[in-house]
C-alpha cells in the first residue's frame, strides 16, 4: 500500500490522457470529415486504438493501467488489487476521465465546461455495451504475456465497429465523455443505462473466464499485471 499514491496518479493522468485521446480525435476527426460519420467514426478508431496501446505500455507497469473501474472491480474480485484500493482507484479514474475531457477541449479551443446532448439509449446499445465490456474482460484475462497492449488495443479498435454503441466498455469512459458535447460524447441521462450494462458485461467476461479455465499470464505490461 506504500507506492498507492504514485498508482493513483498513475491511473489518474493514464484515464485523462484516453479521454483526451477518444474526445480529441473525435473533435479533430468531426472537424475535417465533412459530415462523412463513417470517416469520423474510422479516424476516432484509429486514434482510440493507437492512444490505447501507449498507454497500456507506459502505465502498465506502476498501476496495472485499468483507466477503467469495471477492470479494477474484477482484480479485486480475483484478489489482484486489494479491496481498499478499489475506491481510490475509481476516483482517480473518474477523475482523470472529466480532466481529460477538459483538455480536449482546451487544446481545441471549446468552452471547457459543457453537457452532452448526444442521447444513447435503447436495449441494443445496452447489449452492445455488455458485449463489449465482456469481451474487454476476457482479452484482458486471457492474454498471453507481453500482448496485453496490443490485444486490448485491437479488440477496442475493433469493437467500434461492430458494436451499437461504438464500445464504451468503461464507466469512466462513459463519465467523462457526458462532460463533452462533440463527437464522442454521451447524454448525463444516457450514463447509468451504459453503466449497468458495462458493469454487467464485466461480470459476464469473468464468468467466461472462469468457465472456461483460462488462466492470465504473468506480464509486466498491460491491463493483467497486478500492482506488487
Amino acid at each position: 500500500m506504500d507506492d498507492l499514491p504514485r498508482r493513483l496518479g498513475a491511473e489518474a493522468l493514464g484515464t485523462a490522457l484516453l479521454l483526451a485521446v477518444v474526445i480529441g480525435s473525435g473533435i479533430m476527426a468531426q472537424r475535417l470529415s465533412a459530415g462523412n460519420d463513417a470517416v469520423a467514426l474510422l479516424a476516432n478508431a484509429l486514434a482510440t486504438v493507437g492512444g490505447l496501446y501507449i498507454l497500456i505500455e507506459v502505465f502498465g507497469p506502476i498501476s496495472g493501467a485499468h483507466f477503467n473501474p469495471a477492470v479494477s472491480a474484477v482484480m479485486v474480485v480475483r484478489g489482484k488489487l486489494p479491496s481498499a484500493s478499489l475506491m481510490p482507484y475509481v476516483a482517480a479514474q473518474l477523475l482523470g476521465a472529466v480532466l481529460g475531457a477538459w483538455l480536449a477541449h482546451a487544446m481545441f479551443d471549446l468552452p471547457i465546461l459543457q453537457w452532452s446532448a448526444k442521447v444513447r439509449s435503447g436495449s441494443g446499445q445496452w447489449i452492445a455495451e455488455a458485449v463489449a465490456t465482456a469481451g474487454l474482460l476476457l482479452v484482458i484475462l486471457r492474454a498471453p504475456a507481453g500482448r496485453v497492449a496490443a490485444m486490448v488495443a485491437s479488440y477496442i479498435g475493433a469493437a467500434y465497429w461492430f458494436t451499437a454503441s461504438t464500445s464504451f466498455a468503461n464507466p469512466a469512459a462513459a463519465f467523462g465523455r457526458m462532460f463533452s458535447d462533440s463527437f464522442a460524447g454521451i447524454a448525463p441521462a444516457s450514463v447509468p443505462g451504459f453503466v449497468l450494462a458495462q458493469l454487467a458485461g464485466a461480470g459476464v467476461g469473468l464468468g467466461l473466464h472462469l468457465a472456461f479455465g483460462l488462466r492470465a499470464q504473468p506480464t509486466a505490461t498491460g491491463a493483467v499485471r497486478e500492482p506488487e
